[in-house]
């Protein structure tokens, strides 16, 4: 096949911190090439490079045979490169057809010809399969039909080199199958893609060649068919790699948090609750299985006092919760990692050390009259400490926590709402988005809290996860609980008619 891009020995230094040294990494005309590694490999700085965002302390970049020097988005696009960044490039207040054409001069005129610029949109909506409504704004599609826009932008430019950066992180099953027709149909065109993931089952069914990143080096590059999966994860993660199988307990402690008859908006079979009861025990963990869109979110707000249920009772350690807002919440055990880190759990300008410290800023370790006085030695001191444990990758702990990789932010959360020792842990989502590696470590300290006795409340479209971590097992259809199962040798027979609606 003909190369179209070559880059070569490039190097990202950002003071004495290397994220990218020394990769060397080429694309041919019509293949699909995987950059595969955990969260902070690497792998968006190189591509951040190759679309003139960032531009690189060392190395050369050569497109169709030819070197060239890219020093802003604009650039990279009149190069044919087009790039779909995970948290996506959007103006929420503007329509779709507003954001597609934004910044666009190929018309060479300063006025829009609307009817030219409708007509070609929707020709390229027809051609690759992507329905959309250009009269709507951002702020009113789902992810999904986002990420149809941000590709759609890029095919408008046309773009012979396509760069997808995690594009299936916040995607539904179907959602993800849609997108691979996509790319197939660009890649049939003699068109290549760079597909950024860390997803096993998606690098293998996608891709033509894989090149590995470790720590902004380049491990190996590989043909999908030459490797398996457990060497692929094993090149990642830079030792050998094996599944983690944990035991299943059946807690008899007494019920940390009860809901009974709980109903919130129960009108809408999608973003409501019916009449929902069930219990978690000290010392264990109860998966919420079932499809996204099922009452998931709802249940986790109400338990952490975003919303307050229409009727029924909550009780948090034989009390019964009154006020529901988060601060009571707080104040009665409860810690949670929401299911959109950057939207619920971090706030991006602040640093790490901040975001580490947020819920615990008026104890007297860090603090004089109950945070009216902080101690800042001491609050760096304490955030090194969770640095180290958790193993948070950042160049300081004053380094703001939107620069850091989607599994390090998650870390970030997983230490402050860990380290106050809750009672109840409401886990939502919380490895979405996350490598193999990262994953692993989520899992283990989350059973290492079940084991201190925390009582764990975990919701995840994962059905593995369910599996490999549940106690027990809920499934919810419709905001409804359609039955339990335990977690030791669960029927997945039983729990699949569940969770397509038929009670167990």
């Amino acid at each position: 096949m003909e190369q179209l891009l070559r880059m070569e020995n490039i190097t990202k230094r950002f003071g004495t911190f290397y994220a990218n040294r020394d990769i060397s990494f080429d694309v041919e005309k019509g293949e699909v090439h995987t950059l595969f590694g955990e969260n902070g490999a690497g792998k968006s700085t190189l591509m951040n490079i190759l679309f003139g965002l960032y531009q690189p302390s060392a190395g050369e970049i050569w497109l169709n045979g030819e070197k060239v020097s890219i020093h802003s988005a604009s650039e990279a696009t009149k190069h044919k490169i087009g790039m779909v960044h995970q948290h996506f490039m959007l103006v929420e207040a503007l329509t779709v057809f507003e954001n597609i054409i934004l910044g666009d001069n190929q018309f060479h005129s300063p006025f829009i010809k609307r009817e030219e610029a409708e007509r070609k949109i929707r020709a390229l909506a027809e051609k690759y399969g992507l329905a959309i409504d250009l009269t709507r704004r951002i702020t009113d599609i789902s992810v999904g039909e986002q990420q149809r826009v941000e590709i759609i932008k890029a095919l408008y430019r046309d773009a012979d080199l396509l760069i997808l950066d995690e594009p299936t992180a916040v995607l539904t099953d179907p959602e993800v199958d849609s997108l691979f027709e996509i790319i197939n149909k660009f890649k049939a065109e003699g068109k290549s893609v760079i597909f950024i993931s860390h997803k096993m089952r998606e690098v293998m069914n996608i891709s033509d060649r894989i090149t590995v990143l470790r720590n902004g080096k380049k491990v190996a590059t590989v043909k999908k068919e030459e490797v398996t999966v457990k060497q692929l994860a094993s090149m990642m993660i830079g030792r050998e790699f094996k599944e983690e199988v944990f035991e299943k307990h059946a807690s008899t402690s007494e019920y940390v948090l009860k809901l009974d008859g709980v109903s919130y908006n129960k009108a809408s079979k999608h973003s409501g609750l019916d009449r929902v009861s069930f219990g978690v025990r000290a010392g264990e963990i109860v998966g919420i299985a079932g499809v996204d869109g099922n009452g998931q979110s709802q249940l986790a707000q109400v338990v952490t006092g975003i919303l307050k249920p229409d009727e029924g009772t909550l009780q948090l350690g034989g009390t019964q919760v009154r006020s529901f807002t988060p601060g009571e919440m707080i104040r009665m055990g409860v810690s949670h990692i929401p299911e959109d880190r950057n939207r619920m759990g971090l706030v991006g300008n602040m640093t790490v050390e901040e975001n580490l410290l947020l819920k615990t800023l008026d104890l007297p370790d860090v603090s004089r009259r109950e945070g009216a006085f902080l101690q800042k030695e001491a609050i760096s001191k304490k955030a090194e400490s969770y640095r180290e444990k958790y193993d948070i990758r950042c160049r300081s702990v004053q380094q703001e926590v939107r620069d850091l990789s989607g599994g390090n932010q998650q870390k970030v959360i997983l230490a402050r709402e860990l380290e106050i020792k809750p009672k109840l842990l409401i886990a939502s989502h919380p490895t979405r988005g996350l490598d193999v590696g990262a994953t692993e470590f989520v899992h283990r300290q989350m059973i290492q809290a079940r084991e201190e006795g925390c009582a764990i409340l975990l919701i995840s479209a994962d059905f593995d996860e369910i599996l490999n971590l549940s106690d027990r097992i809920l499934v919810m259809f419709e905001g409804k609980i359609m039955g339990e199962f335990s977690g030791t040798n669960p029927p997945i027979e039983e729990i699949s008619m569940a969770l397509s609606g038929k009670r167990a």
